[in-house]
């Protein structure tokens, strides 16, 4: 084995399938897991380089496999954040537009939104009636329309809920 060899970082790349149980877990922020190249320390020390098609997102759970065979689980690392809440979906759905008007990361949840922390977003959310809470939380926001979905969240029932709508 060559001395260049052993220096190289470890490379890990998306992987899909991957048998076994991961060798190692590797805790990212959001803003990590939407780099196409990164380089971490995993937690046994070791340097790796990630190396993913530009644009994907990696979610928490997802699995890289690495140049040696060594399975790596993604873990989405607790960050601060803004967590709006509210009953009213016309209220969620209005906060959730002048976001995405300002391309801000939204995550939706049942009955609220939660977007990295800050504080003129905060006033934002507040101004439009809602009452955003500092949390510390794991971040999934959406993917976006153009190809990158969010593979963790549950389907909505979309159909039976235009269906059963019934108007003035």
């Amino acid at each position: 084995m060559s001395a260049t060899a052993s220096t190289e970082p470890l490379r890990l790349e998306p992987c899909t399938g991957a048998a076994g149980q991961p060798a190692e877990e590797l805790r990212l922020s959001y803003e990590q897991r939407v780099r196409s190249r990164l380089v971490v320390r995993l937690a046994s020390g070791c340097e790796a380089t990630i190396v993913k098609p530009r644009g994907s997102i990696m979610r928490g759970g997802d699995r890289l496999v690495g140049t040696d065979g060594r399975i790596v689980q993604v873990i989405a690392a607790e960050e601060p954040l803004l967590e709006a809440c509210s009953g009213e979906a016309t209220l969620l759905a209005r906060a959730a537009y002048h976001l995405g008007n300002r391309h801000v990361a939204v995550e939706v949840r049942a009955g609220g939104l939660r977007i990295a922390r800050d504080a003129v977003l905060g006033a934002l959310l507040e101004r439009l009636g809602l009452e955003p809470r500092t949390i510390e939380a794991a971040f999934e926001p959406e993917g976006g329309a153009y190809g990158h979905t969010h593979a963790h969240a549950p389907a909505l029932p979309l159909a039976p809920l235009i269906h059963e709508f019934r108007g003035p």
